[in-house]
């Protein structure tokens, strides 16, 4: 017996997914569910994405996920007040029982993502469970620490995949039974996408889904700030306790296969004309004349199937950059890594162009954002007189195996998708 219980405790751990009393809005206290939700913090395009979301509803989650104050003490004392008071006042109540909760998106072109929100276990150093695919900054994570530590709640779920049999197994069965019945909640919110929520407590589901769970590992496909911040505030604190767990969607992408989207650069205070300038020899560059957005990214997509390319803009017109001199990704990409990772575009701009060439450091946010929006990105660039990078998407498998490997991307590499909703399920850890 003793040698049984040994092996038992030796076992390797696999994804531990907890069901959690969800903290959700009443909804005959707000305008309507859309108007109180957003994007994830960082996909929010300050400031105008920001102050659009607070004037839709005075209950709006952007003032819990990205409050606004002169320092960042300032700021995650108010958000930690004002979740207090909503949950006070009503605004905001928690779930009477414990649940896992099945997630739906669809929109009108025949997107569908179902996945299952839950309170996963933060694993231990060493362990390979939740694999990250791309590096994170410092700061973001200290910020985001702050906030959950002064608010004592996790505010929105990441996104994490991980591959099914693509058959209707136990939790993809489950998923599209309880799909069938009446939701706990249903909005479309203004992009589109039909959101509905369920709570799924009946224990022998929760079993059933905490064994299959138990033999995958799964990938980060959005939230690796988060992440980092959950295993940060993890080891602040003795076990077990609320802190071992963070809020995460699961999608099986073998049933429900993820949209993945790059993630464009805007650079502050560099001229379109000073970034090509300093091109010149170093790589090939066309300005297509008289092209609209649409047509510049078609010839960005064909061009990244031959090699390494971006499209800058900023000026008015759009400048396709491709065929960088070979010395000088010899010279400027480091060679210690597998060659899927040396020969990815963001790469090449991290390790080349931004470090080498442009001189932007890619940590300091008063010379370089992230922006997931195109359009978004070249007006910006345009209103501000700054270099809009445009960036071709990688392609998922190619993430997945780098994953495996133990290589991670460089920062904001991809932006996998549809995105959970902010604020429709939140995990306070007093509950």
């Amino acid at each position: 017996m003793d040698t049984a219980g040994h092996s038992e405790a030796k076992a390797p751990r696999g994804l531990e997914l907890t069901p959690f009393r969800g903290l959700r809005y009443d909804p005959d206290r707000v305008g309507s569910l859309a108007a109180v939700t957003s994007p994830p913090y960082d996909v929010v395009v300050r400031p105008d994405g920001l102050h659009h979301l607070q004037s839709a509803d005075p209950y709006n989650i952007v003032r819990l996920i990205l409050p606004e104050a002169d320092t960042p003490e300032v700021r995650n004392a108010q958000a930690a007040a004002t979740l207090h008071r909503w949950r006070s006042e009503g605004v905001l109540t928690a779930d009477a029982e414990p649940g896992l909760y099945v997630y739906e998106q669809r929109d009108d072109a025949g997107m569908l993502q179902r996945g299952i929100i839950g309170a996963l276990r933060v694993s231990e150093p060493g362990e390979r469970l939740v694999l990250p695919h791309e590096d994170v900054m410092p700061h973001i994570v200290a910020d985001r620490a702050g906030l959950m530590r002064a608010t004592r709640a996790n505010l929105e779920p990441l996104l994490l995949t991980y591959r099914g049999d693509g058959t209707a197994n136990t939790t993809a069965g489950l998923i599209e039974r309880t799909a069938e019945q009446p939701p706990l909640l249903a909005t479309t919110t203004e992009d589109g996408i039909h959101h509905r929520l369920w709570s799924v407590t009946d224990p022998a589901d929760l079993t059933a889904v905490g064994k299959e769970l138990a033999g995958h590992q799964a990938l980060i496909a959005d939230g690796h700030h988060r992440w980092a911040t959950y295993r940060r505030l993890r080891a602040e604190r003795p076990s077990p306790g609320a802190w071992d767990h963070g809020l995460v969607l699961l999608v099986d992408t073998a049933r429900y296969p993820l949209r993945v989207r790059a993630i464009h650069r805007l650079l502050h205070d560099l001229p379109v004309a000073d970034a090509l300038g300093a091109l010149d020899g170093l790589f090939r560059v066309r300005r297509l004349d008289g092209t609209p957005l649409s047509g510049a990214m078609d010839a960005l997509a064909e061009a990244a199937s031959l090699g390494n390319a971006f499209l800058l803009a900023g000026d008015g017109d759009f400048h396709l950059v491709d065929r960088p001199d070979p010395e000088l990704l010899a010279r400027t990409v480091p060679a210690d890594r597998p060659a899927a990772w040396r020969t990815l575009d963001a790469t090449v701009l991290h390790s080349t162009l931004l470090a080498h060439v442009w001189h932007v450091p890619e940590d300091s946010p008063a010379r370089i954002a992230y922006i997931h929006d195109t359009a978004a990105t070249v007006g910006k660039a345009e209103r501000d007189g700054g270099t809009a990078v445009l960036m071709h998407p990688i392609r998922e498998d190619v993430v997945r195996d780098l994953a495996r490997q133990g290589v991670t991307m460089p920062r904001k590499s991809t932006s996998f998708g549809p995105k959970p909703a902010s604020g429709l399920v939140l995990r306070a850890l007093d509950l």
